[in-house]
């Protein structure tokens, strides 16, 4: 029995999709257990492209159970345009995909007022999607959980309260036209007739399944340092994508947790706002993102690329507990006869001794670089370690060395077969 988190290190992006793929084939269950449809795990099946927002990215193994657990929540037309996308390209998802009673839904007022507030004066750069207002009202504790989907008496009782709140808010404040409440209860009540064969109690399913010495990979969304709690607030998403947030977010105790793996992107890269120390705004920057084809999964939106934060990975190893890493991307920086990596952080004159998380703080810092050698050399081709050029083997045991984790994968290309285990 294995219970194994995987979580982004750093602000996202990292190609988790495709190692959780490429992890899949020795669990028995994927658990995605925060973020909602903000998220997208791209998977590459030779020519085809599989880009996933809520289902778990193991579902591309016929013998993997998927799981969403109470921690995501749950835009109804995002998931069952991604149950008919993938069940139009042949993927059975009967008796494969199970979805949490206890998670929250998605509401369309929702997705407007977070329109509305992006369109705003304090831009977060958020993906729109709703995902920030929703786990407000969760907290608020005025949400609505598919569980509420079986009763449909009171489901329409706190969709009308809901929504009186809502459009008093609509109108009044950002001069918009109500929402129809009848509209959103007849969507909402079709929508429980669709997803009712996938819905289960998550905690005792996956209790059931650890008594019975099943393995099982915990999904998360984002990143580290998108993190609510511990990561650049307020440049941060709405949840915890940090290994702690796989057991609010699904019901199983730390005490099963068995290791926790960091993904790691070669270089680092942001999108949306927020302070990026390392970042490249120049012909640099700019090459990255074409050779790494930097752009969002969900929006499309160009990500800002830069050198690789050793500062930065090593804080996120630390408040997840990351045992093993699996760099990805590494194919990318082929291309550079030189790459520097950030060691630290100055601070008015003074090396800084822990990771600044305020936008103030972080904001100021000047990167310490050390400048490696690269090596001008198509590696994505390599099978092995052993046929990796020396100056990629010295990166590699340079930033493993100076983040503190052991390298355990390394993927030089975005297809299964380009995946080097050690």
């Amino acid at each position: 029995m294995s219970v194994t988190i995987l979580v982004g290190s750093q602000w996202g992006d990292e190609g988790k999709g495709k190692i959780v793929d490429i992890l899949s084939n020795r669990y028995d269950i994927v658990v995605r257990y925060q973020g909602g449809a903000n998220a997208g795990h791209t998977i590459q099946l030779g020519d085809s492209q599989y880009i996933l927002h809520l289902i778990p990215s193991g579902i591309m193994r016929d013998d993997v159970t998927c799981v969403i657990g109470n921690g995501v929540v749950i835009d109804p037309r995002a998931l069952l345009n991604e149950i008919d996308f993938l069940e139009g390209r042949g993927i059975s998802l009967s008796g494969r995909l199970f979805i949490s009673h206890n998670a929250h839904l998605i509401m369309p007022y929702h997705k407007l007022i977070d329109s509305l507030n992006e369109s705003g004066k304090n831009k977060i750069g958020t993906t729109g999607r709703g995902i920030g207002p929703c786990y407000i009202d969760k907290y608020a504790r005025k949400g609505i959980k598919i569980v509420d989907l079986l009763d449909h008496d009171n489901l329409e009782k706190k969709i009308t309260q809901n929504l009186e709140e809502k459009n008093t808010l609509l109108k009044k404040i950002y001069g918009r036209d109500e929402l129809d409440v009848n509209s959103i209860i007849k969507e909402y009540k079709e929508f429980d007739e669709r997803i009712d064969q996938y819905i289960t109690d998550v905690p005792i399913f996956l209790d059931n399944a650890i008594s019975q010495h099943k393995s099982i990979l915990m999904e998360g969304a984002q990143g580290a340092l998108l993190d609510i709690d511990h990561g650049t607030y307020p440049f941060v998403t709405s949840s915890n994508p940090t290994s702690g947030g796989a057991c609010t977010g699904t019901g199983i105790p730390p005490t099963k947790i068995t290791d926790v793996i960091g993904i790691v992107k070669a270089y680092t890269t942001r999108v949306g706002l927020g302070p990026f120390p390392t970042e490249l705004v120049n012909e640099t920057g700019e090459n990255l993102r074409k050779w790494g084809a930097e752009f969002g999964a969900t929006t499309g939106r160009p990500r800002r690329c830069g050198w690789f934060d050793a500062f930065l990975v090593g804080y996120s190893r630390m408040i997840n507990g990351i045992d093993k890493a699996a760099i990805t991307k590494l194919d990318v920086l082929s291309n550079l006869g030189e790459i520097k990596v950030c060691v630290g952080y100055e601070l008015n004159g003074k090396l800084l001794k822990s990771f600044p998380t305020t936008e103030s703080r972080i904001s100021q810092v000047k990167p310490v670089y050390e400048t490696l050698p690269g090596w001008k050399e198509d590696i994505s081709n390599a099978k092995s370690y052993d046929e990796l050029p020396v100056q990629a083997k010295n990166y590699l045991e340079f930033i493993a060395r100076k983040c503190g984790f052991e390298i355990s994968i390394i993927s030089v290309g975005p297809r299964r077969k380009q995946t080097i285990e050690l």
